[in-house]
């Protein structure tokens, strides 16, 4: 057989090999996280929210599905957080949005609450 039709049927073979692969995965919701930063925000988006009372008088807007839009396009400052700690790690969020802002929240095993919202 020659070169030439090994490597066309090589490819046809390929190709529906990708076309398959990439219905089952999209199926499957699978998320490949592999950066630090893609790993803790998909941690804290499947937690939920607990607002403290304080910070709902201070800021009206502020809603559980704002805190989620802000920590998916928010980036996450590793030099300003608190990692290491045993119960609840701290993390500091920039937003990076129209509004520009920091918030700080905890991450504890069910809940991620939120110590500081600041919109500039």
């Amino acid at each position: 057989m020659k070169l030439l039709y090994r490597i066309g049927f090589y490819l046809i073979g390929f190709s529906v090999g990708l076309v398959f692969l990439t219905f089952i995965l999209d199926k499957k919701k699978t998320e490949f996280n592999y950066g630090p930063s893609a790993r803790v925000k998909s941690n804290l988006l499947k937690k939920k929210v607990q607002i403290p009372s304080k910070l709902l008088i201070e800021n009206e807007t502020l809603t559980d599905s704002l805190i989620y839009f802000y920590i998916k396009n928010g980036t996450i400052n590793f030099s300003k957080s608190e990692t290491k700690k045993d119960s609840c790690n701290i993390y500091y969020i920039e937003i990076t949005s129209d509004n520009k802002g920091f918030f700080k929240v905890a991450n504890c095993e069910k809940t991620l609450n939120i110590l500081s919202f600041k919109e500039l």
